[in-house]
Parts: C-alpha cells; structure tokens; sequence
C-alpha cells in the first residue's frame, strides 16, 4: 500500500524514525543497517517502506536499499519470523551477509543475531536457501559463481558445510574454479 516515502527525517531513535511528509509523520521502524545510514535532522530522506496491517497495529518498515526490503519480506514469509526478528536479523547482518551465510549454510553467524537461537537459525538458513542471491540485488562479490560451484563440488566430495565454509574462507577472493578447488582439498586433507 505505502511503497515509499520521501521527505524531511524529523526525528531517530532506534529503531524508529519520524518522515515529515508534507505535514504528516510517518513513524517508521527500520534496521540499524539502515539507521546508520540516515541524513541529519532536518535532510530530505528517501525509504523505501513494507506496511504492515495487525489486528491490533499498523505499523511502518523503512529501508535503504531494495535488496534490505526484499530480504525482509523473505524473512518475513518465514513461519514463526515476525517483522520485529526479520528487522533484528537485518540489524545484525547485512543483506549480503546474510545471503553468504545461506549459501554455505553457516547458522553460527545468525545465532550472534539477538533472539536466534540454533533452531531457529537452522530453519532460517533451509527456508532462504535459494530465496536471496543476486536475484533481489546481492551483488556476485560478496558470494561470486566461482566461490559457489567450488562449495558446490566439496559438498559432492562429501565435506559437510561447516568443513566446506571454512576451506572457501581460506580461499583468495579472485580464485578460479578448478584452483579454488585443489587448493580447498589441500587445506582440508591438512586438517
């Protein structure tokens, strides 16, 4: 319904800001990703907005980026994940982040989140797997093809994921498939 919303940021304080609209303002709960990166009191602000509608509350979500919003939605569609833990999981991680850490499959980094536990974590990472990638504007640095085909083949040569994670952690970021590879079966076979 509210897509978007641009105008003067009246006040902040996590997590919620104010957008003076013409006169009106809007109360907007955002991630500390996107806090951070807000104007002084006073600038024009640009938030791109998910509106929630309870039977109790109608309640505003303001991001940055179209990547941050997406991945919210995602997070959101989740059974048992509310707005308040997707904006918790976006405070803690940034979107690329979190799409590294669904691609390798490595909880250890969503337990660090506030409020995700192991379980949680575990679902999370199996719900999103295939959800968040370059298709909601994660860029290939953070998780490049390369990086993915050589997790891809040490998990067929039967690595479990925390082994496989680790090895392409200790792989060069600019590294080849067939390089990355001999050289992430070297560093395992060393361990």
């Amino acid at each position: 319904m509210i897509g978007k919303l641009t105008g003067k940021l009246d006040s902040k304080t996590p997590p919620t800001v104010v957008v003076d609209c013409h006169g009106v303002g809007y109360e907007v709960q955002v991630p500390m990703s996107t806090f951070y990166h807000l104007p002084d009191l006073g600038a024009t602000v640009c938030l791109l907005t998910h509106f929630v509608v309870r039977e109790d509350a109608q309640i505003l979500y303001g991001f940055t980026t179209a990547p941050e919003r997406e991945a919210f939605r995602e997070l959101i569609k989740i059974s048992g994940i509310g707005p308040r833990t997707a904006l918790a999981v976006l405070s803690g991680l940034s979107v690329a982040e979190l799409a590294q850490a669904v691609t390798v499959q490595e909880s250890g980094r969503l337990i660090k989140v506030p409020g995700i536990g192991k379980k949680t974590a575990e679902r999370l990472l199996l719900e999103l797997k295939g959800r968040l990638g370059p298709d909601i504007g994660v860029a290939h640095s953070a998780v490049n093809e390369a990086q993915n085909d050589i997790l891809q083949a040490l998990l067929a040569l039967g690595y479990n994921d925390r082994e496989a994670a680790t090895a392409l952690r200790a792989l060069p970021g600019d590294v080849g498939v067939s390089d990355g590879i001999k050289l992430a079966l070297k560093a395992l076979t060393r361990s």
